[in-house]
């Protein structure tokens, strides 16, 4: 190839070179090519409490599916605790070591038995800024679960359909489990859920301790910390009037919904919109 064509075909480089750059420039300085501008709405989530969410007896985490999903479509981080159920006083301090564990500000959610342990777990840690009771027990201190149904007799709520489970533990002592029948549950647990998902609910349900029913509460939260409570006015679990009575001796905001005691399942939306009440109001 001649110099000449060299010297024409370094001269059209440079020019292109010198094109780009400049286009880059432009799109540097242009109003219509540089990104959007930050409305707040990424940094709002990045404040956001992480929501604690305890299921209760015969129940597992997956209880908050629809829940969680909300609830990170808004943004929140969540924890869905795989709550052990064997007993008030193991399961609130392994409850305890998760909310430690969590860093920054938290919501503690409850439902249920699992309302119990986060009245207990939640007062030993100092950055949980609300918590929300879910058709849920709320005791206070030196009650047990047992002695709140006693004493609260509802004539709307039949026995619950328990059996149970013996087995022997490695120290050689007698455990005694309870279980809901499963061909009674969703008459008992879910009455407002589509049968094919209470079928399944009833065959994963988790066992707990007999002894979670007579442990006593040993720590009240609600007595230094806000609280929201969801009464699940269908409940044949816990007795609404029962839910009612608990909620406003803690002084918790009230809110009533036509459910079944698994209202987490059936009216998620319900749930999280109480979640976000408590943290618009504790911001």
């Amino acid at each position: 190839m001649s110099s000449s064509k060299h010297s024409r075909l370094r001269a059209v480089r440079t020019v292109g070179a010198t094109a780009a750059a400049s286009a880059l420039a432009a799109c540097a300085l242009s109003p219509t090519a540089a990104a959007a501008p930050d409305t707040g709405d990424a940094a709002s989530h990045r404040d956001r409490p992480t929501v604690v969410l305890v299921h209760g007896a015969f129940a597992d985490a997956s209880g908050w599916n629809a829940t969680t999903a909300r609830l990170r479509h808004e943004g929140y981080p969540v924890v869905a605790v795989a709550n052990p159920l064997r007993g008030l006083d193991y399961d609130a301090a392994y409850v305890a070591g998760v909310l430690k564990s969590v860093k920054g500000p938290k919501i503690v959610v409850g439902h249920s038995y699992g309302g119990a342990v986060i009245t207990n777990a939640a007062a030993e840690v100092p950055d949980v800024k609300a918590l929300v009771y879910i058709a849920a027990f709320v005791p206070d201190r030196g009650e047990s679960l047992g002695a709140l149904i006693e004493g609260h007799p509802d004539p709307t709520v039949p026995p619950l359909p328990q059996r149970t489970i013996s087995y022997t533990r490695p120290d050689a002592t007698t455990g005694t489990d309870v279980f809901l029948d499963p061909e009674r549950f969703r008459a008992a647990f879910a009455a407002d859920v589509p049968v094919s998902d209470a079928a399944v609910m009833a065959a994963s349900q988790r066992p707990i301790a007999v002894e979670a029913f007579g442990q006593p509460t040993r720590r009240t939260a609600w007595k230094t910390l806000p609280s929201w409570a969801l009464v699940a006015t269908q409940d044949q679990a816990i007795g609404p009037a029962l839910e009612r009575f608990m909620a406003r001796r803690a002084g918790a905001r009230i809110t009533e919904v036509r459910g079944s005691h698994a209202v987490m399942v059936s009216h998620p939306g319900a749930v999280t919109r109480l979640i976000e009440q408590a943290d618009r109001a504790t911001r």
